[in-house]
């Protein structure tokens, strides 16, 4: 029953993310107001990431889905970002901006290589072979016939990097 309602939700808000980062898309292509989204972007990115980390970590240590290694590739760039936009909201500074646009194009080129892996539309890797981990073409989760985990972590990182590509010097 939780297992359902986790996997709903971060569906659901992997959907909410999507929509957001096309709202937010048309706005800054047709020189919309995003003023309040530029005051607030490292919370929002925090909030991104916190949440990313947690679905993560729930997944892998609460449910037992033992993560490929790219998912793992995913993890190190997304948990950090949790971390420093942390500090960043903390101490008020906003010169994390490059280093979280880096790592969010990284995870996000990496989370959509998986997603299109898991979907059949290039071939790759066979993680299992290497390690203890999970086959890189397994999926957990299916939900609204699109929505994987690695999707959820593309929608992610592209949310970050669109925040924080609003705010960028």
């Amino acid at each position: 029953m939780i297992t359902e309602l986790i996997n709903s939700s971060l569906s659901y808000l992997t959907l909410l993310g999507q929509i957001i980062l096309l709202v937010v898309l048309v706005m800054f292509l047709n020189k919309k107001n995003l003023s309040f989204l530029k005051k607030n972007v490292i919370l929002f990115a925090f909030i991104v990431a916190l949440i990313a980390t947690t679905g993560s970590l729930f997944y892998s240590e609460i449910l037992g889905y033992t993560p490929c290694k790219l998912c793992w590739l995913q993890r190190i760039f997304m948990y950090p970002l949790v971390l420093l936009f942390g500090i960043s909201l903390f101490k008020k500074d906003n010169n994390i901006i490059p280093y979280g646009l880096g790592m969010s194009l990284v995870g996000a080129i990496i989370a959509i290589y998986h997603y299109l892996l898991q979907i059949g539309f290039v071939s790759g890797m066979s993680c299992g072979v290497v390690g203890h981990s999970a086959e890189c073409s397994k999926r957990f989760v299916m939900d609204l016939g699109y929505i994987t985990i690695p999707m959820m972590a593309f929608t992610a990182f592209l949310l970050i990097f669109l925040f924080l590509y609003l705010k960028r010097k």
